[in-house]
Parts: C-alpha cells; sequence; structure tokens
C-alpha cells in the first residue's frame, strides 16, 4: 500500500506528528508534489529560493524523523531524500534506487522492493538501502 494522495498536506504532517507551520507546508507541498524521483537539499533550494538552505534542512531532518521520507546514500557524496511510501504498519518500504555515474541523478523504482536477505542468528537489522549505480538513458544518448 502507498501513501494516499486523497488526504491533504496538512493532515499528512498533522498525522506524522508534526506541528504544521506555513514554511513546513510549503516544503512539504514542494517536496511531495514537486519530485517524483530522489532529490538533494541543493535540489529544494532551487525549488524554493526563498527560504534559507538552514530552515530546509531543519524540516527534511523533521519529515525524515517522522517517516515521511528516508534519506538514500546513493554514492555521489550528496545526501538524497525520497518520499516514504508506507505499507499497512506504516513502515517506510523499502524500494530499489537506481544512480547514474554520470548525472549523479537518483531514480526511485517504488514498484520493486527490496529483497528479502538472510541474516546470520542475532543480527537485527534497522535498515535497509538498494542502490544499482549505472548510466542512465539520457547520459547514455550523449
Amino acid at each position: 500500500m502507498t501513501m494516499h494522495l486523497d488526504i491533504s498536506d496538512e493532515q499528512v504532517l498533522n498525522n506524522a506528528g508534526i506541528r504544521v507551520t506555513a514554511v513546513r507546508l510549503m516544503v512539504w507541498r514542494e517536496i511531495r508534489h514537486g519530485f517524483h524521483d530522489a532529490f538533494s537539499l541543493g535540489d529544494l533550494e532551487e525549488k524554493l529560493p526563498t527560504v534559507d538552505r538552514s530552515t530546509l534542512f531543519r524540516t527534511l531532518t523533521l519529515l525524515a524523523d517522522a517517516h515521511l521520507l528516508h534519506d538514500i546514500d546513493d554514492g555521489t557524496g550528496s545526501q538524497k531524500y525520497c518520499v516514504c511510501h508506507w505499507d499497512d504498519t506504516r513502515q517506510c518500504q523499502g524500494h530499489v534506487h537506481l544512480t547514474c555515474r554520470k548525472c549523479h541523478r537518483t531514480y526511485c523504482l517504488t514498484n520493486v522492493h527490496i529483497p528479502p536477505v538472510p541474516l546470520p542468528a542475532g543480527f537485527e537489522a534497522e535498515e535497509t538501502e538498494y542502490v544499482v549505480k549505472g548510466i542512465c538513458s539520457a547520459c547514455q544518448k550523449i
């Protein structure tokens, strides 16, 4: 099950326990409706040039702590974020990411879930990332 787009942006923040402010709502709306794949703080700064960088960073951290976003270490050196898609237990469903080694864009494959990994006895996983690196179709044409 994925996040429902029929509930309001204010309700999403409220449901996550986030106090709604004008800036938080503006940032969440831009993230939720303006990005279809992973994005960085710099990408968000370009979309919202009137909001200072530290406010954007604090808001991203708040949204990630509330499990509305998950962060992605795709190896590019720039932290990326992606909107969470939830299962019935309100756990962010892990999905595969594709990162282009040329343009450094990261794509979310929300319909491709991270496969289960058998772990040694006594090991408890806390998070899993699955990043496939290569060259995107746009960069292959260059």
